[in-house]
């Protein structure tokens, strides 16, 4: 018995060793968005795209950062009114108006979602089809999210790397509200989790085939985006911005994307309880694993023996006097919690946390056993009163 618990102990310690060592150095969390040092000659033309679905709570902060933006060149925000039954439409031309900015801003109303089309995908597809039709037609694209308030430099920084580097695609993970208990608890391991799945090295690598995005904030290329056949070729996807940034790098003409982490814009979108950060997690998690049994068992398996098994081996061998497997426990587990210590820093929270690692991943993997349950109820992918089960 001792020989097994110790030889499960030493591989889930070799796995972060390979982890730390050979995944991307994930756990760094350093892609951030470099200062701009110099002024671009000519500024390309951009047009945000927001996607609202009863969002009027939050629009007069997020609406407003876009028009406090200080970028240099021409920007025209559309906002896309998504059904939503809380006078959204009516509060964000308030703020156009209050920020004296109404010909900046164009809302309009979603049409009925047609079969086969996620409901923010379709709202983005319309904005897109609209803003295609100005004179001339922007040379961008900055895909974001009701909820995201951008600090005021974010757009020409992001515009200054995609043109340095001629980027097709720059996304930022936006710092997510880490407020109450559960989002302090929760929060940065889903960034962390998220990191070692798409580790950014690899996503800013353009001869590794890792491609990721976050969708809270996207600047895209209108070339890029025609080259791979617009919205349409993911508009299924429930994890879009993913399947969105794997799309632009794997076409044959891509010359890159970039995703980076940052400190100072963020998203406003509240998860104070337990349950809302449930929810989010189960509504894409076993998407994630392509509605598969047998990726659902090995990753349930997988986040057992990485997580798990280092604190359960320092208790068997402390209990049984069995030094070796212990040591071998503690090793696993200070390795997983130094892992954890820069994202747990990006978001200001107590380095304690690092070693309530091993509980957050069994509340996540509960999460991802409950999603796949809720896909084989037909309750899969349920958000703001729509339901994506397949």
């Amino acid at each position: 018995m001792n020989a097994i618990v110790l030889g499960i102990t030493v591989l889930s310690l070799i796995i972060w060793l390979g982890l730390l060592a050979f995944r991307g150095q994930f756990w760094r969390a350093n892609q951030r968005l470099e200062v701009p040092t110099s002024e671009l000659e000519l500024w390309p033309r951009v047009c945000a795209v927001i996607p609202a679905r009863n969002e009027a709570q939050l629009l007069p902060i997020t609406l407003r950062s876009l028009f406090s933006q200080d970028y240099p060149g021409s920007l025209s925000v559309i906002l896309v009114d998504d059904h939503s039954t809380d006078g959204t439409a009516q509060v964000a031309q308030q703020v156009a108006q209050e920020a004296q900015q109404p010909q900046q801003l164009q809302v309009i109303s979603a049409q009925t979602l047609p079969s086969g089309w996620t409901g923010k995908l379709w709202a983005l597809e319309q904005g897109i089809r609209y803003a295609q039709q100005q004179t001339p037609p922007p040379d961008y694209f900055l895909l974001t999210d009701a909820d995201i308030e951008h600090e005021s430099s974010n757009l020409r920084e992001l515009i200054t790397k995609g043109e340095a580097q001629q980027l097709d695609l720059v996304s930022l993970m936006v710092l997510l509200r880490c407020e109450s208990f559960w989002e302090q608890f929760l929060i940065p391991a889903f960034v962390f989790f998220f990191q070692k799945l798409y580790p950014f090295p690899w996503v800013n690598t353009p001869t590794n085939s890792t491609a990721a995005a976050a969708g809270g904030c996207i600047l895209i290329r209108r070339e890029a985006l025609s080259r791979i056949g617009g919205l349409q070729v993911v508009r299924q996807a429930l994890i879009d911005d993913c399947a969105l940034a794997q799309a632009v790098k794997s076409s044959s003409q891509s010359h890159g994307i970039w995703l980076g982490l940052t400190k100072l814009t963020r998203s406003l979108r509240p998860y104070p309880s337990l349950a809302s950060i449930w929810d989010m997690v189960a509504r894409t998690a076993f998407y994630q694993l392509n509605y598969s049994p047998l990726w659902l068992m090995g990753t349930v398996v997988g986040m057992t023996l990485i997580y798990l098994i280092p604190p359960i081996a320092v208790i068997f061998g402390t209990l049984t006097g069995n030094w070796l497997i212990a040591i071998a426990g503690v090793s696993g587990w200070l390795l997983m919690a130094g892992a954890y210590l820069p994202t747990l820093q990006l978001y200001q929270c107590s380095p304690l946390l690092a070693f309530c690692l091993p509980a957050i991943a069994f509340l996540y993997n509960l999460m991802t056993l409950d999603s796949a349950l809720r896909h084989w109820q037909g309750r899969g992918g349920s958000w703001k009163g729509r339901v994506y089960s397949s």
